[in-house]
């Protein structure tokens, strides 16, 4: 009996020496943030766990075992135990393929792509860290549908199923918040976004109202910030480019048990560049902090600042564009902004089944300038009219979302509330402008005439709903509703008149705006997805409240049927998506010439937008990497009058019908850490003039990139604009003629940087 007792003994005690207990945590391997949800398994047996939220696992295993780690979106690594059992931290590769990437957008909450009913793309961090982008249309041009006009020195608008154009037509969010306030719309928003805290962007195409309210109607483009990593990590890096621009990025980030810090921002400079007049600077910073509480409890808190000063360049008539003549009819003209946002968003698990989460933000954000386009000429005399203007807002608002999952057909319901309350103001003074005998604008005098000065009670309430469930195998059915209300409490304080605006009114709007879609995955990574949305556009502060009177109007109504399809081919060496779209508007807002000749703004415009989207990525040979994304599209006016002209079934000007980015890049095995590319840029020609009496031809333009990265370093040259093309990014043609804003003459940037990875 005794010898069977030590037997026994014995064999525990070998077995224990056997068998051991894994536990570690796995990154993503460019960004070194925790993943969650992340598959750990026995790789011969059914034993596993997925990593918890700071991307913990625990795992019993022997020696002689083996285990895969898998994710969507990111390549498997099959690993012996006994070489884990010294990795206390395991990195994953993403994918290069994007079609089982994991996104938020579409839902507010993680998703795979491929059970998303929208066209949606990503911008990775590996497209971020290789393109080095100086201006976020480097970037954004690349997906499909997208054009992102660059009016210089971060400046820009916006082109995403519509022409090129400044209406509130398109949403920009961080983190799933919008950046600036419903009602006063900015088409240079993305100015207040801080490029070095971004790990990626996802886009958007098409209306998501249903989700995000008013003004996604274009689209909507998340700009999704960087978590922090789970080792210290510090990051430098300077560049500049031969027109005078100079920038500096850095970024700081650890964690420490629960508590995890990123800081990270840019300054960038730019003086005498190719054209007059156009010197401008830039602070970004971002500050977050999360707090992983316990296990079912996070709490993350989220700071930017961006202060930004430029010069304002106008457009150049047809003689000084054609003459390259860079001189700016402007020389004092200029825009400043100042932005403050900050979120406080609290996370909890109540079970598998069950997510709630809270968020609480706050927005300061003013805007003063010495703006161009305000300036107008006195007819006979060398003096002009002018103004100096400061348009801000506070923001006060919350978001309350709740996601329940069912065991039923793999329902799940999402339900949330949102409230933003933003009291804006508005103050713009008379400025005396003196011109020279040539004609451009040399100087002003600033004078005590009040031209406006009003406030406005910004207030957007908001309840959303969203069901998701598999009816069948492979198909998966979503349905989404959102009601949006909106209230605008106007108070002039001066006298009403034509200069000072309307007299003091209240005036509120509502919109229901619903969403049904559906994808249905066939055999082989290929599947169709369709979709039927409404988005809204309300009437914005600029659109009510600047005329003699308010007008009576209603938001614009735009309905959107959608067709699409994604899959993989040549043994999933690339893998492609198509989309194709058919959206018509209703009760567009378009200012009128009435019977006193006097400009008012109406609901009269109706317009038809048509087209296909495509994105390809390829793989044909190792190291190398083939892209194109583009679109086919037609816009037009079903009906738009101005006085006695009649513009229906014209073609919607600034509207060119093929937009496309193409790119190639060669990644050498024989020199790791290198890359050499080459991306075009190709914008059709389109009608300048609702008339269609005037076409701009449209541009080609070829840019080069060239990069390497040895252990922490990394150097790295662009050339944009090789061959030195003379373009236009925007053409228009008025009453008073035709103008062009200047594209980037050839322009080549060198940067360096320093990555410091500590160890876990």
């Amino acid at each position: 009996m005794k010898q069977c007792c030590l037997l026994i003994i014995a064999c525990i005690a070998a077995y224990s020496s056997y068998a051991q207990q894994l536990h570690g945590r796995i990154a993503d391997a460019q960004t070194k943030e925790a993943l969650s949800g992340v598959s750990v398994r026995l790789l011969h047996a059914s034993t596993g766990c997925n990593t918890n939220a700071q991307g913990r696992y625990e795992l019993a295993a022997t020696t002689t075992d083996s285990i895969e780690v898998s994710y969507i979106g990111y390549i498997s690594r099959q690993l012996p135990v006994a070489a884990v059992a010294h990795m206390p931290l395991i990195y994953l590769q993403p994918g290069a393929m994007h079609l089982n990437e994991l996104i938020v957008s579409s839902s507010r909450d993680k998703q795979p792509r491929s059970e998303a009913p929208v066209a949606i793309s990503t911008i990775s961090p590996q497209m971020l860290n290789e393109a080095k982008p100086t201006t976020l249309d480097q970037v954004l041009n690349k997906v499909s549908g997208v054009y992102m006009v660059d009016l210089g020195s971060e400046q820009h608008t916006m082109a995403i199923r519509q022409p090129i154009g400044y209406k509130s037509l398109f949403l920009y969010l961080e983190d799933g918040i919008p950046i600036r306030t419903v009602g006063d719309f900015n088409h240079n928003a993305l100015i207040e976004i801080n490029m070095a805290a971004l790990r990626n962007i996802e886009v958007i195409r098409g209306p998501a109202s249903s989700l995000y309210g008013s003004e996604a109607v274009g689209g909507a483009i998340n700009f999704i910030t960087a978590a922090p990593t789970l080792v210290p990590t510090a990051k430098v890096q300077l560049e500049g480019s031969n027109w005078g621009y100079k920038r500096a990025d850095f970024s700081v980030s650890n964690t420490e048990k629960k508590v995890g810090f990123i800081v990270s921002g840019y300054y960038a400079d730019q003086r005498n560049g190719y054209m007059d007049h156009s010197d401008f600077h830039k602070l970004a910073l971002t500050a977050r902090v999360d707090n992983q509480i316990n296990e079912k409890n996070k709490w993350t808190n989220a700071a930017t600042l961006i202060n930004y000063k430029t010069d304002q360049t106008g457009g150049l008539d047809s003689a000084h564009f054609f003459a390259k003549d860079y001189r700016n009819f402007q020389t004092f003209t200029y825009r400043g902004v100042n932005a403050l946002r900050i979120r406080s968003t609290l996370e909890h698990e109540w079970n598998n089944n069950n997510h709630t989460s809270f968020t609480a933000f706050f927005r300061n954000n003013t805007i003063r300038q010495n703006p161009f386009y305000a300036i107008q000429d006195i007819p006979g005399t060398q003096k002009a009219n002018g103004q100096i203007n400061s348009d801000g807002f506070n923001s006060y608002g919350i978001i309350v979302q709740h996601k329940k999952q069912f065991n039923w057909k793999k329902a799940a319901w999402i339900t949330g509330i949102s409230t933003d309350y933003s009291p804006a103001t508005y103050v713009a003074n008379y400025i005396d402008i003196t011109k020279d005998i040539a004609g451009y604008y040399a100087s002003y005098q600033s004078t005590d005439s009040l031209l406006t000065d009003y406030r406005v009670g910004l207030l957007n309430s908001a309840i959303y709903t969203q069901f998701e469930l598999t009816p069948i195998e492979k198909m998966k059915v979503v349905a989404a509703l959102r009601y949006d209300r909106m209230d605008y409490h106007f108070m002039n304080q001066l006298m009403p008149s034509a200069y000072t605006g309307a007299p003091s009114e209240r005036n509120n709007f509502n919109a229901l705006t619903p969403k049904v879609g559906l994808t249905y995955n066939l055999h082989k990574k290929r599947g169709i997805y369709a979709n039927y949305s409404i988005g809204f556009e309300p009437p914005n502060i600029s659109d009510l409240y600047t005329g003699v009177k308010v007008p009576v109007l209603k938001p614009a109504t735009y309905y959107n049927y959608e067709l699409g399809g994604w899959f993989s081919f040549d043994h999933s060496r690339g893998d492609a998506d198509v989309s194709l779209y058919r959206m018509h508007g209703s009760n567009e807002i378009v200012s009128v010439r009435d019977a006193n000749g006097m400009y008012v703004n109406r609901n009269t415009g109706a317009t038809l937008h048509s087209g296909i989207e495509w994105n390809i990525k390829y793989n044909p040979l190792p190291g190398i990497f083939i892209r194109s994304s583009g679109t086919y599209a037609s816009h037009i006016f079903k009906a738009y009058t101005d006085g006695s002209k009649v513009y229906n079934n014209n073609e919607m000007n600034g509207a060119p019908k093929w937009i496309t980015n193409a790119e190639i890049t060669w990644k050498p095995a024989l020199l790791k850490g290198c890359r050499i590319g080459g991306e075009w840029q190709h914008i059709s020609q389109y009608y300048m003039d609702p008339a269609n009496t005037s076409r701009y031809g449209g541009y080609d333009l070829f840019n080069a990139r060239a990069g390497y990265a040895f252990k922490g370093f990394e150097c790295w040259l662009n050339s944009m604009n090789i061959g030195d093309k003379l373009y236009a990014t925007t053409a228009e043609k008025s009453a008073y003629g035709k103008t062009y804003r200047v594209g980037s003459r050839q322009t080549f940037n060198f940067g360096v940087a320093y990555t410091f990875t500590g160890k876990n």
